[in-house]
């Protein structure tokens, strides 16, 4: 779990330290990888927690969520149709129930 911290919090130095204009034409792209790795990370530190992580499920599984992202949003832009909303959505739900599950896995541990 350290590590996933770690890495988080170096990812946003990084990104705060050196900022990176992103075009227009790639922002649906990027917001929806961002959720997508997101979820990853959220996804790695309640399995952390639950005494189920597998660096090798992670790593598929952030495979897997970003090349299903960026075929949403590239089906979406050729349909013209806004199917990256459908993986915001699924990305951002499960991001606040991993979120919820490492809160309450907090507070039950601080009050145990």
């Amino acid at each position: 779990m350290i590590i996933s911290i770690v890495g988080l919090s170096v990812g946003i130095l990084l990104g705060m330290i050196c900022p990176l204009d992103i075009p227009v034409a790639y922002s649906r792209l990027f917001s929806v990888a961002l959720i997508a790795a997101l979820d990853s990370v959220f996804g790695g530190i309640r399995a952390d927690m639950d005494g189920k992580f597998d660096n090798t499920i992670f790593l598929s599984g952030f495979v897997v969520n970003a090349l299903l992202a960026a075929v949403l949003v590239y089906l979406g832009d050729q349909l013209g149709m806004d199917l990256y909303m459908v993986a915001l959505i699924a990305f951002g739900l499960r991001v606040f129930q991993n979120l919820a599950i490492i809160r309450r896995y907090m507070l039950d541990k601080k009050t145990n």
